[in-house]
C-alpha cells in the first residue's frame, strides 16, 4: 500500500513509484483525479484531514479500515501526511504489517510534525535532510529523491 495526501505529499509518491515497478501495489490518496497517475494500479480515493478536523478523521478512519481488510497490504509506505500516519498505526497493530515514513523533502530543518508522530509506528522512519538524522532515528541513507 503507498499512500500520500495530496500536493506535495502525492508529487514524492510519484517520484518513487519506480522503485515499486513489478510489485503488486495499489495506492491511496485524497484526490480522485489522481487515479490517472496510477493506470492499471488500483486506486482508492480518501477524505483528507488535518491533527484537528476531529469530524474529518471520523470518516477517515472507516474509510481506511474498509481499504485495509479488503487489500490487507504486508507493507505500507507513505511520504505523508496525516492519513498516511494513522494508516501506518492501523496496518502495524491490526494486520502487523511492516511501515516506512518518508518525511516530506519541504522538512529542512525540522521533522514535520506528522514525521514526528511516525516514528511511533514506523518500522523504517526516514528523512531526505542529513542534519535530521539521528541515532535513534530519522535515518538519512542517502537523498531519497
Amino acid at each position: 500500500m503507498a499512500i500520500a495526501s495530496g500536493g506535495g505529499h502525492w508529487v514524492q509518491m510519484r517520484r518513487i513509484m519506480p522503485a515499486f515497478e513489478g510489485l503488486n501495489v495499489f495506492y491511496v490518496s485524497v484526490d480522485p483525479s489522481s487515479a490517472e497517475d496510477v493506470p492499471g494500479k488500483t486506486y482508492y480515493a480518501i477524505r483528507d484531514v488535518t491533527r484537528r478536523d476531529r469530524i474529518g478523521f471520523a470518516i477517515l478512519i472507516p474509510q481506511l479500515v474498509g481499504i485495509l481488510l479488503r487489500e490487507r497490504p504486508d507493507l505500507v509506505i507513505t511520504t505523508g501526511a496525516a492519513p498516511g500516519v494513522l494508516a501506518l498505526g492501523m496496518a502495524r497493530t491490526f494486520l502487523r504489517a511492516r511501515t516506512i515514513w518518508i518525511d516530506s523533502i519541504a522538512n529542512a530543518e525540522q521533522m514535520s510534525s506528522s514525521g514526528l508522530q511516525a516514528r511511533r509506528v514506523a518500522d523504517v522512519w526516514l528523512t531526505h535532510w542529513e542534519p535530521l538524522a539521528k541515532p535513534e532515528g530519522p535515518q538519512y541513507g542517502g537523498a531519497v529523491l
